[in-house]
């Protein structure tokens, strides 16, 4: 899976600004900080997690669009900072997605073909009678049928701090989706302040 597959639209903001935070305890005269980075900053950044001298990192926001399926999603729930900006839905659009793009490629093709049955048989009811009290049921067949393997977009907002975290935890992770956010994560500016792994 590639980055593109699951990462687009990516703005960084604040980088410079945390960076010369970063150098306010130890700063008298804030005229003279500066925003570069040097060995300290590297140190502070690359803490321990849950050590707190990596703090300035919580100033460097991210906001992007993450394509994951349903089965990723749940995991990155856990992510308090890992903010949705605004999602695809299934509950409001289940029924007009093409079925034939939507689905990740481990999802079985057999399962892809009942949940297009399924979806055609509500959209022909709809069409006849919109007030069938069948609808109801048959949408909620619809939902629930749906495999893990189906991906929505949504527009996040989040910091380096909680990517170092995230990366740290998902870096090995089995998911391909989970590979690739974190091959994304090394493609940010400075990324070495997320992780050792980042190049220089």
């Amino acid at each position: 899976m590639n980055i593109s597959d699951v990462i687009s639209n990516v703005h960084v903001y604040g980088l410079e600004d945390a960076l010369r935070g970063s150098r306010y305890p130890m700063a008298t005269d804030l005229s003279n900080v500066s925003s570069d980075i040097d060995p300290m900053r590297i140190k502070l950044a690359q803490c321990g997690l849950g050590e707190g001298h990596d703090n300035f990192l919580n100033g460097v926001l991210v906001q992007f669009d993450l394509t994951f399926t349903n089965k990723a999603w749940v995991e990155a729930e856990r992510y308090h900072f890992l903010d949705f900006i605004s999602s695809q839905s299934t509950m409001h659009r289940i029924t007009k997605f093409d079925l034939d793009k939507a689905y990740i490629s481990y999802v079985d093709p057999r399962m892809i073909e009942i949940m297009k049955e399924k979806v055609n048989e509500y959209n022909q009811l709809l069409s006849e009678d919109k007030t069938n009290p069948v609808l109801k049921e048959k949408y909620l067949e619809i939902l629930y049928s749906n495999p893990a393997g189906f991906r929505l977009t949504a527009k996040m907002t989040t910091n380096y701090r909680q990517l170092k975290t995230i990366y740290k935890q998902r870096r090995n992770h089995r998911l391909p989706e989970w590979q690739a956010f974190c091959d994304w994560v090394l493609t940010l500016p400075h990324a070495e302040l997320i992780t050792t792994d980042a190049q220089k």
